[in-house]
């Protein structure tokens, strides 16, 4: 099988890289830089560097064998990557001072096999405070930016190339079609690579690792731990006990839907837990972010724990972890922007002989189509993204019942008017926040003082950056006029209009 090698020197866009390969059903694996031997580089059909935070010229920085170049395997840099292939191949590399280039950027491209079919402008997503000044012998500058003379660069007779700017994320204007060249113009790929080959090989896989073994999954009803549970399901059969934990944090109706769903569609060995006391009394008085998800990620673990004593001795957890919490939780060198409860919330001690995350790797989009591989019906692949804190990140500030039960409703009318206009599919997420500010309001002719909700809407393909959603006018007054009619103690509704970055999805 043709294989790409996304060579990690930190960044925290490795895995989106991986996950544009595997878009054009190219097999992608994502490995430390420090972990693969030169000799293993001939097994790969190309090479690329990954970006990352550092500076080549600092002797603390990530380096590898400049042989590598040298291996005849097509090789592509990135950012930080581009530079440490400039560096490598003899080149210069300098600080951009003041003229540091952060976000969209008129990229100019010369001809050559990575840029075919693109204009001579395009718009490209620069994020660097280092550039290469000279291009090294034998390298030919292909690109170039006001503040940036060498935005790219090739040596097309070794079939290596670098560009300063991120052609994985969305923002680049045609960064998907410049990883398709390099793919299939550079490196020759077939593209016959698919998601039914991940979902038999994970199958596979798990079946032979876990023979014999009892095996627990961690059961939110969230499309991400539904497709691991399916997943495993098929490779373990009634050896998988799924502990489905209502902590009172879930959407109106969620708890009963998730239980009826796995017992009746798939025959799954199931446990409901009904811990809506113990997580309140664990979260009262808390009204800081991180503090809220360490809390609901031990008690988590502590619920699977007990749950598992009672049914003897558990060799394994699962929990549907996907990449993107997992970078936002500060893996590898990337910063922490928020925890997750089944990453950075875990506590130290777990009473497991191993955690499984069989979709680590993946992106929502992603476990989607696994999930349509493994037969689970779209109704419920398509379900709404829903973090494993549930609501107690969409209540600012302390989390009471009453709070719960105001923010239950009023997101549940957001949902029900998005479906109503046909918006639920083209919209990545949306949701309902009760905010801890009170405003107001006047009804019937007398003075009200409540809450104030927000409404939340972005589009993405992988979740790492996403837009807010441009929703009609009409769609929002309904929303907002049957929240305030519908639902005590809300005065007041907004509407979100950031994208992420700066902000994240969730507010908290």
């Amino acid at each position: 099988m043709e294989k790409i090698l996304v060579l990690d020197f930190g960044g925290q866009y490795n895995q989106l890289i991986a996950r544009r390969v595997r878009e054009n059903h190219v097999y992608a694996e994502v490995r430390p830089f420090s972990k693969v031997p030169l000799e293993e580089i001939r097994d790969y059909a190309g090479v690329i560097f990954t970006g990352g935070p550092n500076s080549v010229y600092d002797e603390k920085s990530p380096h590898y064998d400049p042989a590598i170049l040298n291996q005849g395997v097509p090789v592509l840099g990135i950012c930080y990557g581009h530079q440490l292939m400039a560096w490598m191949a003899g080149g210069e590399i300098c600080s951009a001072g003041s003229v540091s280039e952060y976000g969209k950027v008129t990229f100019r491209a010369d001809a050559c096999a990575l840029f075919e079919g693109l204009p001579e402008e395009s718009v490209c997503w620069m994020s660097h405070t280092d550039y290469v000044r000279t291009a090294p012998a034998g390298f030919t500058v292909v690109g170039r930016t006001d503040s940036c003379p060498c935005a790219a660069m090739c040596d097309a007779e070794r079939k290596l190339y670098g560009v300063q700017f991120h052609p994985e994320v969305t923002h680049t204007e045609y960064g998907k079609q410049i990883l398709r060249n390099f793919l299939f113009n550079v490196c020759g790929c077939a593209g016959d690579w698919n998601m039914e080959d991940f979902v038999a090989n994970s199958i596979a896989k798990y079946r032979e690792q876990l023979t014999g073994k009892k095996v627990l999954c961690a059961l939110s009803g969230g499309v991400d731990s539904s497709v691991a549970a399916v997943l495993l399901h098929k490779a373990v059969g009634k050896n998988l006990t799924c502990v489905f934990v209502d902590h009172g944090l879930l959407r109106k109706d969620e708890g009963d839907m998730v239980e009826r769903t796995f017992r009746e569609r798939f025959d799954m060995e199931i446990i409901r837990v009904n811990a809506q006391q113990r997580f309140l009394d664990k979260l009262s008085g808390v009204t800081e972010p991180e503090r809220k998800r360490k809390i609901i990620g031990e008690e988590f673990i502590r619920v699977f724990e007990e749950e598992a004593r009672k049914i003897g001795k558990v060799n394994y957890l699962v929990q549907g972890t996907i990449y993107p919490d997992v970078i936002e939780s500060g893996a590898g060198d990337a910063s922490v922007i928020k925890s997750h409860h089944n990453v950075g919330g875990l506590p130290s001690v777990v009473d497991f002989d191993e955690i499984i995350e069989p979709l680590r790797t993946l992106f929502k989009d992603e476990v989607r189509a696994a999930g349509l591989e493994l037969g689970i019906p779209a109704d419920l692949v398509w379900r709404q993204p829903f973090p494993g804190p549930g609501l107690a990140i969409r209540v600012l500030g302390d989390i009471t019942a009453e709070k719960l039960d105001i923010l239950r409703e009023a997101d549940a009318i957001f949902r029900e008017e998005m479906a109503a206009a046909g918006l639920d599919r083209t919209t990545s997420q949306y949701f309902a926040v009760l905010t801890d500010s009170r405003s107001v309001g006047v009804m019937g002719d007398a003075r009200t003082y409540g809450c104030t909700v927000v409404l939340r809407a972005v589009t993405t393909d992988d979740f790492m950056t996403a837009d807010w959603t441009r929703l009609p006018y009409e769609v929002l007054a309904r929303a907002s006029s049957r929240i305030t009619n519908e639902v005590k103690g809300i005065t007041r509704v907004v509407y979100d209009v950031t994208s992420k970055p700066p902000a994240t999805v969730e507010w908290e």
